[in-house]
């Protein structure tokens, strides 16, 4: 018959064998198998049996790690020593490779990090360095991506957390961006100046031009109403002597009546300023015949009273 002991070591070989044949594989891992040293198969996620002592289960992580890139000094193309550290963002495409086709992932994919940030930054001046720095990026992405290929990982994300020139190169540089925002303030405050000035004689420009439009248009309201009352005036003295024609017409005047009217208008227009008048040809010989009569009639008065005194 079988021991007691014997039976307790078997269950523990039984459950040591169990333990070992049972693998589980979590959601974001693959397991790669080994048996007798030879690659096998894949696993995927979930609970798999495998044979104990002659299977062996490497498990890959598949989530997108993080390979934080020691500082490390680089040389620009103008020969400034700045010192550059980043990240690298990669995801294992095909567990296999990883595991069979490179020693050690993260060391090698921060030496090949390291070698072409020194071949980067080394084509570049210092201030391209320090303002193109998405273009850094995406140049040591691509080559590392490239070169990891073959390992069946893929470089999602490269990422230069700081890149610091010496401590002279910084201080001048910020007496250079002091200067600049001198020279900008001093641009503007001059700018300002000169639309200030533009905007100064634009005004008074303007307010020259409606003066000026002000002054032509009071003077043409004003020519406009003595044109309104010359007008009216004539055309009032138009209206009267209508009337005085048709007057003159109704009672058909003798020619000393015409001459006496005549005459009386001519007194009034000398009452002005006027020292000139003209007399026209008709009236001034009608003036002249009645001067004759005039006189004759003085003559005929004279000799009438000379008879008297002599009867």
């Amino acid at each position: 018959m079988i021991s007691n002991i014997t039976l307790i070591v078997l269950a523990l070989l039984a459950l040591i064998f169990l333990y070992k044949a049972v693998v589980m594989i979590r959601p974001h891992q693959v397991g790669l198998v080994e048996r007798l040293g030879k690659f096998r198969k894949k696993l995927s996620s979930g609970i798999h049996i495998i044979i104990p002592f002659i299977d062996r289960v490497i498990k890959v992580d598949m989530r997108e790690r993080v390979v934080d890139v020691p500082p490390q000094e680089v040389i620009t193309k103008d020969n400034v020593v700045v010192t550059v550290d980043g990240i690298i963002y990669y995801r294992v495409i095909e567990p296999e490779s990883v595991v069979y086709k490179v020693q050690n992932f993260v060391q090698a994919a921060v030496a090949l990090a390291q070698t072409n940030l020194r071949n980067i930054i080394g084509e570049l001046s210092l201030d391209e360095t320090l303002t193109s720095r998405e273009v850094i990026n995406e140049k040591l992405r691509s080559v590392l991506d490239e070169a990891t290929d073959a390992w069946g990982v893929k470089i999602t994300r490269v990422e230069l957390k700081r890149i610091d020139p010496p401590a002279d190169v910084m201080e001048a540089m910020h007496k250079q961006m002091k200067a600049e925002r001198e020279k900008r303030a001093m641009i503007l405050e001059a700018e300002g100046f000169k639309q200030a000035e533009i905007q100064k004689a634009e005004g008074i420009r303007q307010s020259e031009i409606l003066k000026a439009e002000g002054k032509a248009k009071s003077m043409q309201l004003i020519a406009d109403a003595e044109k309104y009352r010359l007008m009216r005036e004539a055309e009032g003295q138009a209206e009267a002597y209508k009337i005085i024609l048709s007057h003159i017409k109704a009672t058909e005047p003798t020619k000393e009546v015409i001459l006496l009217r005549y005459l009386d208008s001519l007194k009034k227009i000398a009452d002005g300023q006027s020292t000139k008048l003209v007399i026209p040809v008709e009236l001034s010989e009608l003036a002249s015949a009645l001067k004759v009569l005039n006189h004759v009639k003085e003559k005929d008065s004279s000799d009438n009273e000379g008879k008297r005194e002599s009867s």
